[in-house]
């Protein structure tokens, strides 16, 4: 029972997840075909575990009525016979037949469901019409009885009950309805499937981790992955699908090499079986079940598992049309399969091997000629051209191992090994019996000495003997082309010595050649062979003929450049100078070639590094001036690197602003754009030795070539001297090489990695730069003046002109030398009031003429010098870090006759000394103090120290210098004091003039040189003598209010607030206060009062007040705030007449006894509108004085922004000195 129950596991194309159906079959069956039909029509979108893409899938489904034996038992991993979902039909809508029936038929269900684990499942109720009009009496509302169901079954799943409306027919509500169904169905069953799919992997990647324990069964696992395989296939995810099986093949090659290594695996002893079959693959089957049969039971041997494996590659190959790869894998299957027998040291009959290889060949092309029409085999012959061959070799290895190419014929032996092979074929197979199968092929081709001769004759190397040259050439170039891709050495070294005798009986002269060259340069050859071919190329380029039918090879095959040197080993020189390029080329002839013409073309460029503003990225980068070309770069790259196109050469490109040379851009430039770009075939490159058939190429005969003449190449290395040209300004690149033997020119069409020199042609260039650093102002210093000379030649009588500046004079010496390559020379200065000429010696292009000059940078007065101590003429120069203290540039224009312009040159200069001044009190007495600041390094001396004042002649300036000279070392400052003398007023304003002659430290008395500042005092003040009226802080100060009424008062203010005085004259009463919120003033008594002003324009009232100063310095004015004081018997509200003015005109503080005013102390309210009479009087509702304020602008405050000195109070200490 139970081997009855494993059947249903049928592994056909046509699987799909299994979906059951139970309760109402008849319902079911009537919604099948729509139901199978548009499930599969929508796509959806399956998300996978561990990060993998999203892929959209069609979800098929095959339906089956449900029974319990589907359930999958306890240790079944078969996904394809796994039921991923269970549906129950119904249409019931009668409550008691529901009760009766469905509902125990539904709870039977689920029992089953649950009993096996199964938790994915879903109901659905079928409304029909034809149900309602059946039985009306008892028929509930659709509504009813899907709720029964779900609270009896799908009490926290109510999405498991779906509603199904009347499928059947056309209407909208129909199709809704239909459609919301197929939507649940499909995600229902995604759901399903990713869950078990996720589960399954987990369980698979547990088992292939115990691959290390023992017991661990390859064939165990492999049935494992390969049920996930097939359910990839199964959702049509071929590309996955492969996927598991090219694991498999890694997992099953790495356990192989392993065991040749020595640490073998006990399940691989059933692979080491003797081979007793060898019938090769089978392709016509989509799984070949006595195979897999096989492996399943451990009874497969290491062929049938390969055969079993290759053929579900090539399965899922064929579904992902890529037929062409199932070529390439055939190829490397059938090597690698030869090569793990021997690693396995498998017993196979001899022969044997050669029988599977030729029927597996022959099987695979079948295969894709199968699914392939003519046009495309034509346009991919090289992919199967490989088989061709292989099968080609097998076939003569058969014939010569039975003896069917023996002049004898077979003998009994032979006939005996022959009838053992065949019967290792087996019986053929019934996919075979209609067509001329491989397996009828051998057997015919074994059978007899003809049958073997006509079969062996469809390959290339028979036919090149038989006569048809043309057509095993194209054969054989195809079967080249696979040798050369994937590395056979041998097998590319054989067939090109068949291609060279199909071109030769051809007579394609080019083509042979290029092919013996090939041959003679190829190591696998005898030395005897090699000899032969390059006497052949020898041979014709020894032939007088018309220079026109000259044969151009590619080089690679001839020699090789391994090295390129040039001398002087920058790459760079001027124009005309002298430029060699050393060639080192490897010759791979066998004999010494003479060579008439060694060439090597150039390319010119009128590209110029910094012309314009523009910098090349080559000469920034350090030229080693020698460049080696690996083999993957020239002629000698390996087998596998035609596929590999040349490397980017990237430069730096920069743009630079023409005034300043500032960078504005950077950028990347490709140069070898034409190489990287362009087309690059499945075949080899040209310039390589084992390219297939190299294109015609040509050399470039420019104007610009590297030429020698007559030299011997012997075997190996060789150096070829070459002087290059240097003529024009430019860049100057090698492109091809070219050695010319007689009628025979070798080419190399690039040279690659790019070799390039450059010849410039410079400008001249003057630069001047100090002997030491730094420049100091005011002292002699030398400079030397640097003179390239670029193209330009100095002749006799040229002389720079330099324009002489008060600020820095030219110091000409009668002994001043010019340096010409160490060779001195007397320069000849001649000096005038504006310019100074220096005529300089003749001196040759390229070379670099130096002299030096002595040169005196005065230092500025302080009066010229900016708020920030920096003397510049207009340009701030930074200044270096180790050197902090004022600089001045100075700029020196000079004429050159080499150009029409003026070139300037800025040299900066350091002033020595940093000098500040301070004015000194001692009571009535000034002192000026200055100070000199030595910020250089050197150590001074000052003499002649002096102090002068320009405008005022009265002036006394006594010294209190005792120090004739002074020493002022590096970083140290010397104070300088002097007492001012005046016989009349002290003036307020003074114009200073410090002098001093200096020089560095034991210098002579000549050596010294002036140093000016020049600075002003102003607010010279003398403070006021005791006695004299002023102010102290902390003592008792009269301020004096002064209240002016600026304009006659209003009608109203005439009225109701006018008061006649004891006079007769009107008057109005206004209140003040001082109020110092700045904290500056104390207030000393009364701070507020009333006073009665004239009612009259003018009118004025002054009020004396005590007040303290708090602190010493210029105090702002004590606040004064004027309010109106309203009677009793005024308005209680009043307008301010806006031409009523009075004027807060000034506050005086004197030292004077102040006048008694009333007190208003007890007036608390300084608000807006005040009263001052009692609370009593208020609560009875008396009309009581009030204050008003003035409107803004009635009062303006005439010493608002005024302020007052304040003296510091006298400090009057006691010292205590005990003497003993």
């Amino acid at each position: 029972m139970e081997s009855q129950e494993e059947k249903p596991i049928i592994y056909t194309m046509e699987n799909k997840p299994i979906v059951t159906c139970a309760g109402d079959q008849g319902l079911f069956t009537s919604l099948y075909t729509p139901l199978a039909q548009q499930l599969p029509r929508e796509p959806m979108e399956w998300r996978r575990t561990y990060g993998r893409a999203p892929k959209m899938i069609h979800l098929e489904a095959n339906f089956v009525q449900f029974k319990e034996e589907l359930l999958p038992k306890e240790g079944n991993k078969a996904l394809l016979t796994f039921p991923f979902l269970h549906i129950y039909w119904t249409d019931c809508c009668d409550t008691e037949a529901y009760k009766g029936s469905v509902k125990e038929d539904m709870m039977r269900w689920q029992n089953s469901l649950r009993a096996h684990g199964s938790a994915d499942w879903v109901i659905v109720v079928v409304e029909t019409n034809d149900a309602k009009k059946k039985n009306k009496t008892n028929i509930l509302p659709r509504s009813s009885i899907v709720d029964k169901i779900r609270n009896d079954f799908c009490n926290k799943q109510n999405d498991r009950c779906v509603v199904l409306s009347d499928p059947l027919k056309d209407s909208s509500r129909s199709q809704e309805s239909w459609s919301s169904f197929l939507l649940k169905l499909r995600t229902l069953l995604l759901m399903s499937f990713t869950k078990n799919l996720g589960r399954f992997e987990d369980d698979m990647r547990t088992l292939r981790e115990k691959r290390t324990q023992p017991g661990w069964s390859f064939c165990e696992y492999f049935m494992v992955q390969e049920e996930l395989a097939f359910v990839f296939e199964m959702l049509q995810q071929f590309e996955d699908a492969l996927v598991q099986y090219d694991e498999l093949d890694a997992l099953f090659t790495q356990y192989v090499l392993n065991f040749g290594a020595g640490d073998g695996a006990n399940w691989l002893g059933s692979f080491c079986a003797p081979v007793r079959s060898w019938s090769g693959l089978l392709l016509r089957r989509p799984i070949d079940m006595e195979k897999r049969d096989g492996i399943q039971h451990g009874e497969a041997s290491l062929l049938d598992l390969r055969s079993y494996l290759f053929s579900r590659q090539c399965t899922l190959l064929i579904f992902l049309q890529r037929p062409w790869e199932v070529t390439q894998r055939a190829l490397e299957l059938l090597h690698n399969c030869v090569q793990e027998l021997h690693l396995l040291e498998v017993s196979v009959l001899e022969g044997a091997l050669d029988c599977w290889v030729f029927l597996s060949c022959l099987e695979v092309l079948h295969r894709i000629e199968g699914c392939c029409d003519q046009a495309q085999l034509a346009a991919n012959c090289s992919h199967t051209v490989g088989l061709w061959a292989y099968a080609t070799d097998k076939l003569k290895s058969l014939g010569e191992l039975c003896g069917l190419v023996s002049d004898k014929g077979p003998t009994s032996e032979d006939l005996n090994r022959t009838v053992d092979l065949l019967a290792g074929l087996g019986d053929e197979r019934p996919e075979t019996d209609s067509s001329p199968s491989p397996y009828k092929k051998l057997k015919e081709a074994l059978s007899s000495v003809e049958a073997f001769e006509r079969h062996y004759l469809v390959s290339a190397n028979v036919c090149s003997l038989k006569g048809d040259p043309e057509r095993a050439e194209a054969f054989l170039q195809e079967a080249l082309k696979s040798y050369v891709s994937e590395g056979w050495s041998l097998p590319v070294t054989h067939t090109r010595k068949q291609i060279a005798e199909c071109q030769k009986l051809l007579g394609r002269t080019e083509d042979y050649l290029q092919t013996s060259a090939l041959l003679a340069g190829d190591v696998n050859l005898s030395s005897e062979e090699r000899k032969h071919f390059c006497q052949e190329i020898l041979t014709f380029a020894s032939k007088s003929t018309d220079k026109s039918q000259k044969v151009i090879l590619s080089m690679g095959a001839f020699a090789q450049l391994t090295r390129l040197q040039f001398h002087p080993a920058t790459a760079s020189v001027h124009s005309g100078a002298d430029l060699q390029v050393e060639l080192s080329l490897q010759s791979l002839m066998p004999v010494s070639v003479c060579v008439q013409q060694l060439a090597a073309s150039i390319h010119f460029s009128l590209e110029h590094g910094g012309t314009h503003g523009r910098s090349k990225g080559t000469q920034k980068q350090t030229n080693i001036g020698t460049v080696d070309f690996s083999q993957g770069n020239l002629s000698a790259c390996p087998l596998s690197s035609s596929a590999a196109g040349p490397s980017l050469e990237l430069d730096e490109i920069q743009d630079r602003s023409p005034s300043d040379n500032s960078l504005n851009s950077t950028g990347m430039v490709c140069k070898n754009t034409h190489l990287v770009m362009r087309r690059h075939d499945s075949s080899s490159s040209p310039d390589t030795p084992n390219c297939v058939s190299p294109p015609t190429v040509a050399l470039d005969d420019g104007a610009h070539m590297l030429k020698v003449q007559d030299i011997t190449l012997e075997p190996g290395s060789n150096s070829v001297v070459f002087t290059a040209p240097s003529g024009d300004p430019g860049t100057y690149t090698l492109r091809q090489l070219c050695a010319t033997v007689g009628q025979v020119q070798f080419v190399l069409p690039h040279i690659y990695p790019l070799v390039q020199y450059e010849v410039y042609s410079q400008e001249p260039l003057l630069t001047v730069e100090p002997l030491s650093e730094p420049l100091l102002a005011g002292l002699p210093q030398m400079v030397k003046f640097t003179l390239l000379t670029g193209h330009y030649t100095v002749k006799k009588g040229d002389a720079l002109q330099l324009s002489n500046t008060e600020t820095m004079p030219i110091m000409p010496s009668t002994s001043c030398t010019a340096s010409i390559r160490n060779t001195a020379s007397l320069l000849s200065i001649q000096s005038s009031e504006k310019v100074t000429s220096i005529s300089l010696p003749p001196t040759p292009p390229y070379h670099t003429l130096e002299f030096q000059l002595e040169v005196l940078c005065i230092i500025p007065s302080g009066s010229d010098r900016p708020a920030n101590e920096r003397l510049t003429n207009g340009e701030v120069r930074h200044r270096p870090r180790s050197y902090s203290h004022p600089d001045t540039p100075m700029t020196m224009s000079i004429d050159c006759p080499w150009s029409i312009y003026s070139t300037l040159l800025a040299l900066t200069f350091y002033i020595p000394f940093k000098t500040k001044h301070s004015l000194l009190s001692a009571g009535n007495r000034k002192y000026i103090q200055v100070c000199v600041q030595n910020v250089s390094d050197v150590n001074f001396q000052l003499v002649d120290v002096k102090l002068t004042e320009k405008q005022h002649a009265s002036l006394e300036l006594h010294s209190l210098n005792t120090k004739a000279q002074q020493l002022v070392c590096s970083k140290q400052s010397v104070f300088c004091l002097w007492e001012v003398r005046w016989k009349a007023d002290l003036p307020s304003c003074l114009q200073c003039v410090f002098s001093a002659n200096f020089s560095p430290l034991n210098q002579d008395i000549s050596a010294f040189k002036p140093f000016h500042y020049h600075f002003q005092l102003e607010r010279v003040t003398i403070l006021p003598a005791a006695g004299e009226q002023h102010c102290r802080s902390g003592a008792l100060c009269g301020l004096e209010v002064c209240i002016t009424r600026l304009t006659e008062p209003g009608e109203n203010e005439m009225g109701e607030e006018s008061k006649a005085d004891s006079d007769g004259l009107k008057t109005t009463k206004l209140m003040y206060e001082v109020a110092d919120s700045s904290s500056n003033w104390a207030v000393c008594g009364k701070s507020s009062g009333m006073v009665s002003m004239p009612m009259l324009a003018n009118a004025t009232h002054k009020v004396q007040i005590e007040v303290m100063p708090l602190f010493a310095g210029h105090l702002p004015f004590p606040k004064i705030k004027v309010l109106k004081y309203l009677p009793h018997t005024a308005a209680p509200a009043i307008q301010p007449d806006p031409d009523s003015c009075v004027e807060n005109d000034s506050l005086s503080l004197l030292d004077k006894t102040l006048d008694d005013q009333g007190d208003t102390a007890s007036i608390r309210s300084r608000g807006s509108v005040h009263s001052v009479g009692s609370g009593e009087q208020q609560q009875r509702g008396l009309a009581m004085p009030r204050l008003e304020p003035f409107s803004p602008g009635q009062v303006f405050n005439h010493s608002h922004a005024r302020q007052v000195l304040v003296l510091p109070a006298t400090d009057d200490h006691i010292m205590e000195v005990n003497a003993t």
